[in-house]
C-alpha cells in the first residue's frame, strides 16, 4: 500500500494596499500560488469585485488612517503597499511596520522611497525598522510593464515564502 500525503495548509494572506494597475495583475498571480488576496482602497471605483473576482476580500475604508484597526496580521502575513500617494505609502507604511508581517514591500522609486524613508526616521522609527521593507518591491527582472511588475513582486514573495532570504540594501 502506498500513501500520498500533501501537507494542507492555510494559505498566507497578502494584503494589497492600493487598487490601481499594478494590483490589477497582481492579486490573481497571488491566488495562482497560494496566497489569499485582500485588496484595500478607499476607492469604491477601483475596490470593487468586478475588477478583482478572484479577491479573497475587497475593503473600502473610509480612509486608510484606520484600516489596520481590522485587520488580522500575523508572522506570516504579507503587506504590498502601491496606493495612489506618497502620503498614503508613508501612512501605511510607518503601520505595517509595526506589525508581525513576514513581508513588507513598497512600489517606489529610489527617490520616493528615501523620501519616504527619511519622514520615517525624522518620526521616530530606526534604520533597522527600515531593513523590513523591500523597496523597490519586486526582484529586478527588467520588468515594466504592470503585468510584468506584479510578477516580479509575485517572484519575490515566492522567494520570501520559500525561505529564501533576498539581501535587499535601501
Amino acid at each position: 500500500v502506498r500513501y500520498f500525503v500533501q501537507p494542507a495548509l492555510p494559505a498566507r494572506t497578502v494584503f494589497i494596499f492600493g487598487a490601481g494597475h499594478v494590483a490589477w495583475e497582481l492579486a490573481p498571480l497571488c491566488g495562482l500560488i497560494g496566497f489569499r488576496a485582500v485588496v484595500i482602497d478607499d476607492r469604491r471605483e477601483f475596490a470593487n469585485e468586478q475588477r478583482f473576482p478572484g479577491a479573497a476580500d475587497i475593503i473600502v475604508p473610509a480612509s486608510f488612517a484606520g484600516v489596520f484597526d481590522d485587520l488580522e496580521i500575523n508572522p506570516g502575513s504579507f503587506i504590498v503597499i502601491m496606493t495612489r500617494g506618497h502620503e498614503h505609502d508613508k501612512n501605511i507604511l510607518s503601520r505595517a511596520l509595526q506589525t508581525p508581517a513576514e513581508y513588507i514591500g513598497m512600489i517606489a522609486s529610489s527617490r520616493k522611497r528615501d523620501i519616504i524613508f527619511r519622514s520615517l526616521l525624522e518620526e521616530g522609527f530606526a534604520a533597522d525598522d527600515l531593513k523590513r521593507v523591500r523597496s523597490p518591491i519586486g526582484l529586478d527582472i527588467g520588468a515594466r510593464t504592470p503585468a510584468e511588475i506584479a510578477v516580479s513582486i509575485t517572484a519575490e514573495m515566492i522567494a520570501v515564502r520559500a525561505g529564501r532570504i533576498l539581501t535587499r540594501v535601501p
